[in-house]
């Protein structure tokens, strides 16, 4: 029996050997053109996002609603911000405003003014915020060199996608009762723009949400999957910005939660005292699954 056992070791090990020698043989001998590749690849541009589970509204014993701010400055978040000039050679590689910037321009997705995604918004509403004006003043001088009064001028600024520094995500928590564990989907994200204006002579910055998008569209989801980021621990992670959301590979902070007064945590708190009501909400949802089991 152990020399059976032996002969049909060997006799599948052979067969393995073969194949693999073959498949390599194919290989090379099919894919003339991959000069860049030493292994066949799948090609993240043929992806598709998988569809969420069904879920029943008798299912969802719980929930709550929050609202994060992904700083892409953050070390951490910075493969979400890099490239940020698709016009160099980027490896193929597109940051997330562009994905989602060419996806809108193309007419492939759509994108709402609210997070509740009922206010439809068109490209063509962006344009005041994407293409800014300002006013500067240009001092004149006389022949003697001395200052006259002077003139305004307009100065028109293009869209730069180096000033969305930050994106803010919507996400729903609940807790499923077939399997009683506690789950989270993304349904709308938004890009942050830096945006500065002048003011009294003053150039004055803040922060504005150009549009919502629907996280829940397979549109938009297949777009997100058929875009890598860089991982720069492991570039054959080939980890996509479907699987950036899906998985949570990112750092953020809680600036909002669902609460009976509709509003933010920086409408009542400030500095050191909102980071740590940021803390609080944020232990108080991962303890709702704990707390469940105890007796």
């Amino acid at each position: 029996m152990k020399r059976i056992a032996l002969f049909f070791g060997l006799l599948l090990l052979a067969v393995g050997s073969s194949y693999t020698l073959q498949a390599q043989s194919v290989l090379d001998a099919e894919d003339d053109n991959n000069f860049n590749n030493f292994y066949s690849r799948t090609l993240t541009g043929q992806k598709k996002a998988m569809p969420y589970a069904y879920l029943r509204e008798n299912d969802v014993v719980w929930e709550t609603v929050i609202w994060r701010t992904i700083d892409m400055r953050e070390k951490f978040n910075q493969y979400l911000y890099f490239p940020n000039d698709q016009n160099k050679n980027t490896q193929g590689r597109i940051n997330l405003c562009n994905t989602i910037m060419n996806a809108l321009k193309d007419g492939q997705i759509e994108v709402f003014a609210d997070d509740d995604m009922k206010i439809p918004m068109e490209y063509e509403a962006l344009e005041p915020v994407l293409h800014k004006s300002r006013i500067i003043h240009i001092a004149e001088f006389d022949e003697y060199d001395e200052e006259l009064e002077g003139r305004d001028s307009t100065v028109y600024e293009e869209f730069n996608p180096e000033d969305v520094l930050s994106v803010r995500i919507k996400e729903y928590w609940y807790i499923d009762k077939q399997d009683t564990r506690q789950k989270v989907r993304i349904t709308a994200l938004a890009l942050v723009y830096n945006d500065c204006k002048d003011r009294d002579g003053e150039r004055v910055c803040g922060t504005v949400d150009l549009f919502w998008v629907p996280m829940n569209d397979m549109r938009v989801r297949n777009i997100l999957a058929t875009n890598k980021c860089y991982d720069e621990n492991n570039s054959n992670a080939e980890r996509t910005y479907d699987d950036v959301f899906i998985t949570r590979y990112f750092d953020s902070y809680i600036y909002r939660e669902a609460n009976r007064f509709n509003r933010t945590i920086a409408s009542y708190l400030t500095g050191t005292d909102a980071i740590v009501e940021s803390q609080a909400i944020e232990d108080k949802v991962f303890d709702i699954e704990s707390d469940m089991w105890e007796y």
